[in-house]
């Protein structure tokens, strides 16, 4: 997926294909859970950062890319490092320019403003004319600890938006009120 491979690399490899890489040649490349990574595949992913090189699977060429790698991960890198999970040296490549995202429940403000934007999709998704949460809606999702992060809000809000979608009467005629029975938090 990332390097690419030649036709008759292996089994089911019917044409050459490029990967990520070159296909984000003279851009950028976004890594996600670039955590999970097997101890290999590392090894080749550290040799394009450096180099630039990269072989497709199958082939002997070497191919010249310039990207920009942007990764993610979930996992601390560092305590990977010492448990002999993750490269030391492509952690420190990686880790030119570290930026710590917080998790949603460090975030509060962040709750209602994302709550609000998953809103706005579902409500553009269903045909609803408009969506809003009630103070308890808003109190319940500001007092939760968010252990699924943002995902598990997106999903929540999802679900929120059907239940309270199928109280309502009047369909998409009104605006409709989520509020924390629709929710249907987890009690702390």
């Amino acid at each position: 997926e990332l390097f690419g491979h030649v036709r008759g690399a292996f089994t089911g490899a019917v044409g050459d294909r490029r990967g990520r890489f070159e296909l984000a040649d003279g851009g950028s490349l976004f890594l996600d859970e670039v955590g999970e990574l097997p101890l290999p595949v590392q090894a080749k992913l550290l040799r394009v950062l450096q180099s630039g090189q990269l072989q497709r699977v199958g082939s002997d060429r070497e191919h010249h890319v310039d990207v920009r790698v942007i990764a993610a991960t979930n996992r601390d890198l560092a305590s990977e490092v010492r448990a002999g999970r993750f490269r030391a040296d492509l952690y420190h490549r990686l880790g030119a320019y570290p930026l710590r995202v917080p998790p949603l429940r460090e975030r509060e403000r962040d709750v209602l403003l994302l709550a609000g934007s998953f809103l706005e999709q579902a409500r553009g998704r269903l045909g609803l004319r408009g969506l809003r949460l009630t103070d308890d809606a808003r109190q319940a999702l500001l007092g939760y600890d968010w252990p699924g992060n943002v995902r598990e809000l997106e999903h929540l809000i999802g679900r929120a938006v059907l239940r309270a979608q199928a109280q309502g009467s009047e369909g998409a005629r009104r605006i409709l009120s989520v509020d924390a029975r629709a929710l249907d938090l987890p009690l702390p």
